[in-house]
Parts: structure tokens; sequence; C-alpha cells
């Protein structure tokens, strides 16, 4: 079985990485006339030309440039940050392999048997967030009034900007997609004409403290997907270098050996092998990659400048607050 793992020690560049592990995944699916294989390989082809053929972001982080400059215009007192990337290959390949596992196992315990490849395959097909922007703000303490509390401060300005972020992209070219009920909000803060739109892990925070609203969005120019997260800096934090970053790496671990351990080995050569590309993933040693552009002291201290495991910025935008930095342009 091929992994990408078999190719994060030659010194290559993750073009070349990529275009390896493409080649011959295919040449083994094709062998084994595995379609799941042939699924992963079209989802490698998608990474491959998203970092070859990227001209057309320069148009779309104009566009969301536009709405940081509405929020720098609207709320001068707030203090908010927007970035962009490309996920990482890394990323992309855990949340892949994840995707079957998952799905498998899910089919597995409610009908004792393993869904038909043409449903998994359709399960496959749903990537959305290959490209993500991030916006997260903070009510800085110099601006409450007295007796009120920064989280649920900028907690009502986050539900605010969340209120106006999809008309504003659908004047500019984009189709806001529905999230189909999933994570539905609750918060009376979330006006009910865009509460379809969003996924909201704010209103049901996950075992691991993660928080975060989410919306999908076509981009007409490009004919690409994009997804938007929005944050007060307490969720970031907590997504980024608190207990939703490292207990949701170890739950990961746990929910995948207890899937394992309800699928019988050698029944479904699908489950079998995406596990086994995604705990090999899990265990990696960055420190002992051999990447081009990339470097690691451990699993904590990374200086990655190609995008294999952080992902591929697109664009830092930050502004303030007010009578800190008046300048929009």
């Amino acid at each position: 079985m091929i992994t990408l793992n078999d190719y994060l020690y030659s010194g290559d560049t993750v073009l070349k990485i990529l275009q390896k592990y493409t080649r011959d995944l295919r040449k083994e699916a094709k062998l084994t006339h595995n379609e799941i294989d042939m699924m992963h390989v079209n989802f490698l082809i998608q990474i491959t030309e998203l970092l070859e053929h990227n001209d057309f972001l320069t148009a779309q982080s104009q566009k969301i440039r536009e709405f940081y400059k509405y929020m720098a215009h609207e709320y001068p007192f707030l203090a908010f940050t927007f970035k962009g990337r490309i996920k990482s290959l890394i990323r992309a390949e855990e949340k892949f392999n994840g995707y079957i596992v998952e799905y498998i196992y899910d089919y597995y315990t409610k009908h004792g048997t393993y869904p038909p490849v043409s449903e998994l395959k359709n399960k496959l097909s749903c990537f959305r967030d290959f490209i993500a922007y991030r916006i997260v703000l903070c009510m800085p303490k110099c601006h409450l009034k007295p007796g009120e509390d920064q989280e649920t401060a900028s907690i009502r300005y986050l539900y605010e900007i969340a209120n106006v972020l999809p008309g504003f992209l659908e004047e500019r070219g984009f189709t806001v997609e529905s999230a189909y009920g999933v994570k539905k909000s609750t918060s009376p803060l979330l006006n009910e004409d865009v509460k379809t739109y969003y996924r909201d892990y704010i209103c049901g925070t996950s075992g691991e403290g993660y928080q975060s609203l989410h919306i999908t969005v076509y981009d007409n120019s490009s004919r690409s997907f994009m997804e938007v997260q929005l944050r007060t800096q307490k969720m970031d934090d907590i997504a980024e270098i608190g207990p939703a970053n490292h207990l949701g790496y170890e739950k990961k671990q746990q929910d995948e050996r207890a899937r394992r351990d309800a699928i019988p080995e050698g029944e479904c050569v699908y489950f079998d092998e995406a596990y086994e590309r995604g705990m090999r993933l899990l265990q990696l040693e960055l420190a002992d990659l051999d990447v081009n552009m990339f470097s690691a002291v451990d699993n904590s201290l990374i200086n990655d400048g190609c995008g294999l495991f952080r992902g591929r910025l697109i664009l830092p935008y930050e502004h303030l607050s007010r009578f800190q930095n008046d300048v929009i342009d």
C-alpha cells in the first residue's frame, strides 16, 4: 500500500511529492481496480492544480479585503485579523482518509454491513475547504463599557458581522452555500435569514472547547469553493494553541483506534487502507522529515515555508482598533 509518508524523506518540494504520490497511487489503483484510490488520485490532482494555478487568488483575496475595509470602517473600535490559506498537504490527506474511516464506521455501526462504493464515492466529493479565510476579532478592554465582559462583547459583534457577510459576498460574485442543517445555529444573535448558511460551533461547543462559525462560499469567477471562519480571539487561541488543538489530536487517535477495533481487519480494504494512512500521518515525527522549505524541531516548533503542515498563506490583514491604527488603505 502506498502512503504519503513514503515521499516525505527525500528532500523533494511539495509539488514534486504530490506528483510522485499521484503517479504511483494511480498505477496501484489501476492494478487493484480500487475505485476509492482513483477518487484519492483525483483529490490529489485538485490540490496540485490549486498550487500550480492559483492566480485567481489575487482577485479573490482582494474581494475579501473589501470586507476587511468594510469592517475597519464600521467597527473601528474592534481589533481583528484576516488570514487566508490553502489547506496543507498533510491536513488534506488526513481529512480525506478520515472521511473514509468515519463514514464506513458509521455505516457499519448502523447497518452491520459496509456501504456501497457509489455511496462512499459520493461522500468523498464534498470537499469545500481547500481554500479558507479566517476572521478573528476582539473587543479591546479599553473600549468596554463598565461591567461588560470582553468575550461576551466580542461574540455579540462576531454574530453582527456574520449577519452581514453572506449578502456582502453575494454582491461581489460569490454564491453562499447552504449548510444543510449541519450545526445549525440556535443563537438569537444570528438572523434567521442567514442561519441556513452557517455551521455554528459556538452554540454546540465540542468536548475540546472548539468554537467557530463556518460558512462555505462558491466563487463564480474562479469556479472554486472556499470556507470563511469567524472566531473571537479567545476561540482562536483555544483552537490554535489551547485544548482544542492538543486534546483534539489525542482524541482523534483514540477515536481512530476505537473504529479500528469495531471493524474486522481484512473485511473492507477501503477502511483498512484509509485507517493505516491516517494513523501513519498522526504518528509523524515532523523533525525527521526532509521536505524542501520545511523544518521542525518537534511537532510544535515548526518552520513551514512550503505549506506541507500549516498550509500556504494567502493573505494577512490586521486592524489594531481605533486610536492605534486609523489607516485603512
